[in-house]
């Protein structure tokens, strides 16, 4: 008897050691979604990593810019932290403004713009079609999407940009196009933004707009699907309370372009070396 019940007291250690750990209870699920631009790339998975921490089961889905505002329109998502306002995401707002809650800005300082090299003799978007052949006819922009590129379209029209070609593609496309430029010191115009990675690695320059198609200046804000703050308050109050800098932003960035960087671990890391900062978006 005392063997069967050693055996049984045997069984029942060995079978709880393979069972996988048992975490506690998750406080909910939530669906955050973001456009693959490097910068948002960081803010999401930032956040993402936060409202883990918290306790929370967190999904991030890389859609279109239309499709990221869409989904917190319809309550298919429940946020993004990677709203380009007041300008580049302005007709996106203006779609949905009814259906969704703005928070506010989380980062100040951005700008968009059409960018070069240094090394470019060209200075304003004005001295572009004398130098239509020196750039091979062509603006190498990103995704077709993104307000970026709709506010190019509208610089091309009203400079009268007529030799251009607005190049679609991708964040990713275009900065690896502009670094095989840089290296064979070949002249190039690329859609640009900042905070972007790419202004550490390079030295790059905006092309003035004296038209200011492109606007001043902006910044990101947080949107959120209506009724998020009764249903997850939590989630909501860090949301409304995030905000950091460029530099922040951008260290990351850096970070995640190294090799074989993974952008999740990055915003780890971020978060343990700054606990202060996480502390003021989760009091």
């Amino acid at each position: 008897m005392k063997f069967l019940k050693s055996c049984a007291l045997l069984l029942s250690l060995v079978s709880c050691l393979w069972l996988p750990s048992v975490s506690a209870a998750s406080k909910g699920k939530v669906k955050l979604v973001y456009v693959e631009w490097s910068s948002e790339v960081v803010s999401t998975n930032v956040i993402r990593v936060v409202l883990e921490n918290l306790g929370y089961e967190v999904k991030i889905t890389p859609v279109s810019a239309a499709a990221m505002w869409q989904s917190v329109g319809t309550g298919d998502a429940d946020g993004l932290v990677a709203a380009w306002l007041d300008t580049t995401h302005a007709h996106y707002l203006a779609a949905v403004k009814d259906k969704i809650e703005d928070l506010g800005p989380n980062l100040q300082g951005t700008r968009i713009g059409l960018v070069v090299p240094d090394y470019v003799k060209v200075n304003s978007i004005e001295e572009l079609n004398a130098n239509v052949d020196k750039l091979n006819g062509k603006i190498i922009g990103i995704d077709p999407g993104a307000g970026l590129m709709t506010k190019t379209e509208q610089v091309i029209k009203d400079y009268a940009l007529k030799g251009f070609k607005l190049v679609e593609g991708s964040g990713a496309t275009m900065t690896a196009e502009l670094s095989n430029a840089i290296k064979e010191k070949r002249w190039i115009v690329v859609t640009g933004w900042t905070p972007h990675w790419m202004f550490s690695r390079w030295k790059l320059k905006y092309l003035s707009d004296s038209k200011n198609v492109y606007g001043s200046g902006g910044y990101i804000s947080t949107i959120v699907r209506k009724d998020l703050k009764k249903e997850l308050p939590e989630v909501y109050r860090v949301l409304d309370q995030f905000s950091w800098t460029p530099a922040d932003m951008q260290t990351i960035m850096v970070w995640n372009e190294e090799k074989g960087a993974d952008p999740y671990l990055n915003a780890k890391r971020w978060v343990q070396q700054n606990p202060d900062k996480v502390k003021a978006w989760t009091k």
